[in-house]
C-alpha cells in the first residue's frame, strides 16, 4: 500500500496533509495490530527499527522531505506521533480496560485542537477576606482624573516587600481598563520572583475592582 502510495506521490509532486487519513485509517490500524501481545518485543531494538522504517516511508512521502531526514524530525515535519510511542499507548489502553491495570492512571492520546483544556481551568481561585494565607500577594489600584489615568502594583512576598511599579496610562481608558493592566502586569512580574520552591504556590489578589476578575 505504502508503495503504490509512493507512485502516487511522484505524479503529484509528494502527498498532501489531507492524506493522512490514509496513514490513520489504513495504515496505522495493520500496524497496531494486536499491540498488546507483541509490545514487549519492542524491547529490542532490531524490532523497533522494522516498525520506524515502516512509519518512515510513509512520513517522507507526506513531508516531502529529503532521505537524510532523521526520523524523529519527519514526524514532526508530518505530524505523526512515532509508531513506538503509538504502539505503547495502544497496548496500555488495552490493558486499562480488561482491568490489567488501575482506571486511575492517566494515558496520553490524540485530542483535536478544540478539546484541549484550558489553562484557567485547572487554576483554583477563591474569595478571602485574610491578608495572610497567600505566599505571594498583590495589591493593585487604579484611579482616572485631571492628572491621567494611572495604575500601580505592590508585590509581597512572604510578608516581605519585592516589587512596587506605577503605570500611566492613555486618557481614554477606562478605569476596569487600568485596573486589569494592573493585574496583568503583576502576573507578569510574579514569574521572574525567586522564592523556595517548597513553598505553597498561593497568590492573593488584592483589587477595588471586582469586574476585571471575572472577565
Amino acid at each position: 500500500m505504502i508503495f503504490s502510495l509512493s507512485k502516487s506521490a511522484k505524479i503529484h509532486w509528494g502527498l498532501k496533509h489531507e492524506d493522512l487519513t490514509i496513514y490513520k485509517g489504513a495504515i496505522l490500524p495493520l500496524l497496531l495490530y494486536s499491540a498488546p501481545v507483541w509490545i514487549e518485543a519492542l524491547r529490542y531494538e532490531f524490532n523497533r527499527r522494522k516498525y520506524i522504517r515502516v512509519q518512515r516511508l510513509m512520513n517522507l512521502l507526506i513531508a516531502k522531505a529529503y532521505r537524510t531526514t532523521s526520523s524523529e524530525a519527519l514526524c514532526i515535519l508530518a505530524g505523526t506521533t512515532p509508531i513506538i510511542i503509538k504502539a505503547e499507548e495502544g497496548a496500555t489502553r488495552y490493558d486499562v480496560w480488561k482491568g490489567h491495570r488501575a482506571n486511575t492512571q492517566k494515558i496520553d492520546r490524540e485530542v483535536e485542537l478544540n478539546q484541549w483544556p484550558h489553562a484557567a481551568d485547572f487554576v483554583n481561585i477563591t474569595e478571602t477576606n485574610r491578608c495572610d494565607d497567600q505566599m505571594i500577594r498583590m495589591y493593585t489600584d487604579s484611579s482616572k482624573g485631571e492628572r491621567g489615568v494611572r495604575a500601580g502594583v505592590v508585590i509581597f512576598v512572604s510578608n516581605k516587600l519585592i516589587a512596587c511599579h506605577k503605570f500611566k496610562l492613555n486618557h481614554r481608558c477606562s478605569n476596569n481598563q487600568t485596573e486589569e493592566l494592573a493585574i496583568i502586569k503583576a502576573l507578569y512580574l510574579i514569574n521572574y520572583l525567586e522564592y523556595a520552591d517548597n513553598n505553597p504556590r498561593t497568590i492573593g489578589v488584592y483589587t477595588i475592582a471586582e469586574l476585571p476578575l471575572t472577565l
